[in-house]
């Protein structure tokens, strides 16, 4: 049973400071390390998309002009221009929900990424952690009726699981806010699960990042999808400009009908690696959590601390996951990338395993 039974229970309120909510990936890494801590896809951005970034350098004296990008991410979706904001990552998002919102009542799914916790924690807002368990599938009974703001991601960082967006929406509610982060649904073929063109779901707000998938996290892209007045008042408390001309740019392109079929061609080619990556591992002696559907894996090692330093000794990072609440130390996330690389770390795995075992 791949189920962490360690951590608080279902609906038990966190304490601050017990875990290090600001803790990423890019910690892990290092000179000369083989990166398998970090879920940014190798070998981007490509090259037409760092042309149009390199060229627009030669604006840069002008202020940004949001508009083309938020029309490009509102076709993208279906939405109108009113129900999009442009922002600086989804980080920018997650701080402008918790200093508007002002929730009473805030509960974080976890697993998941911290920082949405993070953000609220820093606006003084207290937090419900709400820990999924028996394979970490999303259980809207798990979370309090009161609750008037829940986040949520999909496919969630760090289990890598898809919740099917029926389940997303029973969390809806009146008087509810219910944030969707879909920082990695480009890495699943045709978003079948995404409710980033929804507006039928109450009180839905949806976080998107071009981070991922188009390797831009130094540019700090994204943006977030909502009805017409929450997305009014979030932007009335966003600082002036806060989006750069190249992330508007990269914005713009990368919702662009071509950008968008080319990362429909390679999350299908990340499905067929990741598949045989899992079992891979698994034939290494790790326990790998079914159902991944983003661009790693969640997997399981018997003294995964240990596992963890030894590889670290072998020259290959992978992203400790006690960080995580609900998860603990024995887990590990592990990028999914390139055949070359992956035999390495998969050999490493399991000679380290096997002399584990004979010690």
């Amino acid at each position: 049973m791949l189920a962490d039974t360690r951590g608080p229970a279902p609906g038990v309120p966190s304490q601050d400071g017990e875990i290090d909510l600001r803790h990423h990936g890019d910690a892990e890494r290092g000179p000369g390390l083989l990166d398998f801590a970090v879920n940014v896809r190798e070998r981007t951005p490509p090259e037409w998309l760092a042309e149009r970034i390199r060229a627009c350098v030669a604006d840069l004296a002008a202020y940004p002009d949001p508009g083309p990008a938020r029309e490009a991410a509102a076709r993208r979706h279906g939405r109108d221009t009113a129900e999009v904001l442009l922002t600086a990552g989804a980080a920018e998002a997650f701080v402008l929900l918790a200093r508007v919102v002002r929730p009473r009542h805030a509960v974080v799914v976890h697993p998941q990424f911290t920082e949405p916790e993070a953000a609220l924690r820093s606006a003084g807002i207290p937090v419900e952690r709400v820990i999924q368990r028996e394979g970490f599938e999303l259980d809207p009974e798990a979370v309090p009726p009161e609750a008037d703001l829940v986040m949520v991601g999909n496919p969630t960082n760090p289990t890598s699981l898809l919740h099917p967006a029926a389940t997303l929406a029973e969390l809806a509610r009146p008087g509810r806010t219910l944030v969707v982060d879909e920082a990695f649904a480009d890495c699943v073929p045709g978003e079948p699960e995404s409710v980033a063109g929804r507006t039928d779901i109450p009180g839905l707000v949806v976080l998107r990042s071009l981070t991922k998938t188009w390797g831009l996290a130094g540019l700090r892209a994204g943006y977030l999808l909502a009805d017409p007045d929450t997305v009014l008042r979030l932007g009335q408390a966003q600082p002036l400009w806060s989006v750069s001309t190249p992330a508007l740019v990269a914005t713009e392109a990368c919702c662009a009908p071509e950008a968008v079929a080319e990362a429909d061609r390679w999350a299908r080619e990340l499905e067929t690696r990741r598949a045989a990556f899992a079992e891979e591992l698994g034939a290494a002696g790790l326990d790998v959590l079914p159902g991944a559907a983003a661009s790693f894996l969640l997997a399981r090692a018997p003294d995964g601390e240990w596992l963890r330093e030894r590889l670290r000794e072998n020259g290959i990072v992978v992203r400790r996951c006690d960080t995580f609440p609900g998860l603990g130390p024995d887990w590990l996330r592990i990028a999914v990338r390139e055949p070359g690389s992956t035999r390495r770390l998969t050999r490493v795995l399991a000679e380290l395993l096997t002399k584990r075992v004979g010690e």
